[in-house]
């Protein structure tokens, strides 16, 4: 696996670096001390991996994750310990590992980036969720929440906030449903109207313009219903 590491410290560069050259499979290109070089970078390269400090002067490692449209598998490298729930509300980002590093905990996030990778090849030819794509986690009062896809019945907008309602509760949830749908597998998830996402193996009735599921009433809008009715198996 190709990767880059990108730390404006001189002696943590080295140290990440030397912990890649313990583990054969992955090949450091690069070396940057700020982000902004590293976007430039990746404007005209593609590689694997990313070895990211948070705290960099100017623009920080939050602020490249941000920034990348299609960015690499990312492990954060920092002495803060104050970003890690914050951290994994972002899909690219695989692993949070705290200064000083050892080489077995570097050993685990490069495992973790393998069966990433491995999810990632299989999703196309996988019906259902499975293996890691099984669930998803949410950020509530800095606690993060295990919800099981199969458990989430609607998902329904509330300006900048998300409500997510499953058999026995609703979650808020401070994210868009645009982000939220990028996390959602497709087979069992859909849109079908502006501000609601529903699960569309929960429905149990569709009548005029809307569906139930469970006592829940949620409209469809007039360019999502052929969509809707694709998917159904009609009789």
């Amino acid at each position: 696996m190709t990767c880059i590491i990108i730390d404006d410290e001189t002696t943590a560069r080295a140290v990440v670096n030397h912990l890649c050259s313990q583990v054969p499979e992955l090949d450091v290109i690069e070396e940057f001390d700020n982000a902004i070089d590293a976007i430039k970078f990746l404007n005209q390269q593609t590689i694997d991996v990313a070895f990211l400090d948070i705290h960099m002067p100017g623009f920080s490692g939050i602020d490249f994750v941000q920034t990348l449209k299609n960015p690499p598998h990312i492990v954060l490298t920092t002495s803060d310990t104050d970003y890690a729930i914050e951290a994994f509300e972002y899909a690219s980002i695989v692993d949070y590992l705290v200064k000083p590093i050892n080489l077995e905990r570097f050993e685990k996030a490069i495992q973790k980036i393998k069966n990433v990778k491995q999810s990632g090849d299989q999703k196309e030819s996988v019906a259902s969720p499975t293996g890691l794509n099984q669930e998803l986690y949410i950020n509530i009062d800095r606690r993060l929440i295990k919800l099981k896809f199969d458990e989430i019945l609607l998902i329904m907008a509330q300006g900048d906030y998300i409500d997510i309602t499953t058999a026995t509760k609703k979650h808020r949830v401070h994210t868009t449903l645009k982000k939220i749908k990028e996390k959602l597998p497709e087979t069992i998830f859909l849109q079908i109207h502006r501000s609601y996402i529903i699960n569309f193996t929960k429905i149990i009735d569709i009548e005029d313009n809307s569906v139930l599921i469970e006592k829940n009433v949620v409209p469809i809008s007039r360019s999502s219903r052929p969509e809707l009715m694709r998917r159904l198996n009609l009789v």
